[in-house]
């Protein structure tokens, strides 16, 4: 466990990278700065956010944001024109999900005009956890992001309240926080800025401890750093608790986080300058291949595989999984699904994408991969699961 501690305003020099290496950022503004804290979203603040993010692009940055503010908007509308049926403040999914489905165009349609202004293409992209949990749709989100960036378009992300019942119910996203990692993992980011009413992980309740030490640097995410941010309910510290828990997904997966105050002057620009005010996560490894990433951040496990010794010892010398090494399979799943790896004394030492079903490998654990097609009379590959699509715990 290590930190370094400062006081309020003071800035954090980062020193995990050269800025001429940082390319790609993502950006996550959360509801209370949108809002400045009241009950409708201020579109003045859009701007300025979007302002920094049109300097960013002339320098060369590739920005995608992640916005949230479509319930609270949602809420503003329908009480514009005298329809207070629906409250998120109710615990109604269904009622969250309504607002969710109001608020959504007015938001949309505040971000594309403030980047219009600025002649700035943007595009919507509605994902859900799910989304980015599948093979495939992480591909296709994944290629279609990237060409967005391709051709200098701002891709504006929120999460897909309409579907998302776990998310909008809060049961394992908070604001749209997790959403921001994910995306930098899908995307390779090289920093993940994460927007907040507050400047960053302090020691203690700043709003209750006015000499409140804010720490400026957290080189990991451990127990303590966990239990300083709060539990996942509590809200004394800014929604600290799901902010922290995004920046340990992002930089196990190599990117860097800084949570800085969205309130403060250029706050996105000086995220990325020398000095950066807030609470600064470096990346815990170099950036990894896509679906690697994929399988840190994924936590839709379908099934499990177990391995004979003599597979274990390979898997740690980087080998694929060859049926022949296939002891055992558990679960329901299909070809494309992620699934855990055991060794035959039961822990777990790996996960990744099989190419094969549950009933498939019940048919061709134990053989050749030569006898794949005789047996199945098709194949995928000589390998249930290929060294490119795992990784070893």
């Amino acid at each position: 466990m290590v930190f370094i501690i400062t006081r309020l305003n003071e800035s954090c020099e980062t020193v995990a990278k050269n800025n001429s290496d940082l390319y790609r950022v993502v950006v996550k503004i959360g509801t209370n700065v949108l809002t400045q804290g009241g009950k409708k979203i201020v579109y003045e603040k859009m701007r300025d956010i979007v302002r920094q993010i049109s300097v960013l692009q002339r320098e060369g940055y590739e920005v995608l944001l992640v916005t949230s503010g479509a319930i609270t908007e949602g809420e503003s509308l329908l009480a514009k024109f005298k329809n207070n049926q629906f409250s998120s403040e109710s615990g109604s999914v269904a009622s969250k999900q309504v607002l969710a489905a109001v608020g959504q165009v007015p938001l949309m349609r505040g971000w594309e005009q403030a980047f219009n202004q600025l002649d700035i293409l943007s595009a919507q992209a509605l994902i859900t956890r799910r989304d980015v949990s599948d093979r495939l749709s992480y591909l296709h989100a994944r290629n279609t992001l990237l060409k967005l960036l391709e051709l200098n378009i701002v891709p504006i992300i929120n999460e897909n309240d309409v579907v998302a019942i776990d998310e909008i119910a809060e049961v394992n996203i908070g604001d749209n926080d997790h959403l921001s990692a994910l995306i930098s993992n899908l995307v390779d980011a090289d920093l993940l800025v994460i927007l907040s009413d507050v400047s960053g992980l302090y020691q203690s309740d700043p709003r209750i401890n006015e000499e409140a030490l804010l720490i400026s640097k957290v080189e990991s995410v451990d127990d303590y750093i966990l239990s300083i941010a709060g539990s996942a309910g509590e809200r004394g510290r800014g929604g600290m608790a799901s902010k922290v828990s995004a920046a340990k997904i992002a930089t196990e997966s190599g990117t860097d986080v800084l949570i800085t105050n969205g309130n403060s002057e250029d706050c996105v620009l000086s995220s990325v300058s020398n000095e950066k005010k807030g609470t600064f996560f470096p990346a815990q490894s170099s950036r990894i291949e896509s679906r690697r990433r994929y399988l840190l951040s994924n936590v839709v496990i379908k099934g499990r595989l177990t391995v004979d010794n003599g597979a274990e010892n390979a898997l740690r010398k980087g080998s694929s999984i060859l049926p022949v090494g296939v002891v055992g399979c558990d679960g329901f799943f299909q070809r494309g699904d992620v699934v855990d790896i055991h060794s035959i004394s039961g822990t777990r030492i790996g996960v990744g994408i099989t190419n094969y079903s549950t009933d498939e490998l019940g048919r061709i654990k134990g053989i050749q991969s030569s006898e794949i097609l005789r047996t199945l009379g098709y194949e995928y590959g000589e390998e249930i699961i290929h060294r490119n699509n795992m990784t070893m715990i």
